[in-house]
């Protein structure tokens, strides 16, 4: 066998194991349907851009945000349909979120499949994101695979499910910052004041930061986090637990002290 034809055949055998990953991910998807799958989209759905500057899941990416939102609000309207379109828009929000995205591509392992350079694997601060942007340029494959959301809804519509009712049981929305600022605001039109400090120079470091709330003066709330985002959600979450049923008591009385 010359130079040649043995890498024809290792490229071969690479393909066939490539795609047996893809339908085992398809399978784990809940997609028992196998024969209208674009296996060559859905392959470069999983390459990120660090692996291949030409051949990537970019673009793939862009369309799948748009199926996604698209998905995401056909559900909403046929589950939810005495919804105001002012919650179901807050709702979707958090059901495209890269945070949820991030977390349902764990759920599936998309890891696994996903193609990378070695620097980027090492970059643990940036794994989200990648797992964001693969998961929608999944979305993406599948959507180009049949042009409509066939392919999409029939496992996604559980995990919607699901989050909305966590979401609808969570009074701030899962963004304590924002409810936060609304709570202290609609008590004495003050705000929270937050100071973050980077605790850890390690990169990807789950616990870098850290974040303190302060309301009227005393501390309510802290947090740690890899990015001074989540770090200053923590503390706000802690801070929002605390005083949302203060004020609700405080609210009852004739003159709303400070608290």
């Amino acid at each position: 066998m010359t130079n040649g034809q043995r890498a024809d055949r290792d490229k071969q055998l690479a393909t066939a194991q490539r795609q047996q990953d893809l339908a085992t991910l398809v399978e784990k998807l809940g997609l028992a349907d196998h024969s209208s799958i674009r296996w060559d989209i859905l392959h470069q759905a999983l390459v990120d851009i660090s692996h291949s500057a030409d051949q990537n899941n970019e673009i793939l990416e862009f369309l799948g945000d748009a199926a996604l939102r698209l998905a995401a609000a056909e559900f909403l309207q046929e589950t939810y349909p005495d919804m105001a379109v002012g919650e179901m828009a807050a709702v979707r929000s958090q059901l495209v979120s890269d945070r949820t995205l991030a977390l349902l591509a764990k759920d599936h392992n998309f890891g696994r499949y996903l193609k990378i350079s070695t620097s980027a694997a090492g970059d643990r601060a940036g794994r989200s994101s990648r797992l964001a942007d693969a998961f929608e340029a999944v979305l993406g494959a599948l959507y180009l695979s049949t042009h409509d959301l066939s392919l999409i809804r029939p496992w996604l519509d559980g995990h919607f499910a699901r989050l909305t009712d966590t979401i609808k049981n969570d009074p701030a929305r899962q963004n304590y910052k924002a409810a936060l600022q609304e709570l202290t605001q609609a008590h004495s039109k003050q705000l929270p004041e937050y100071t973050v400090e980077e605790i850890s120079q390690r990169h990807g470091d789950p616990e870098r930061f850290y974040a303190r709330v302060q309301y009227q003066g005393k501390l309510w709330g802290d947090g740690k986090g890899p990015s001074i985002k989540q770090a200053e959600q923590r503390a706000a979450q802690g801070a929002y637990q605390q005083l949302e049923p203060l004020i609700a008591a405080n609210s009852a009385l004739p003159d709303s002290p400070a608290l």
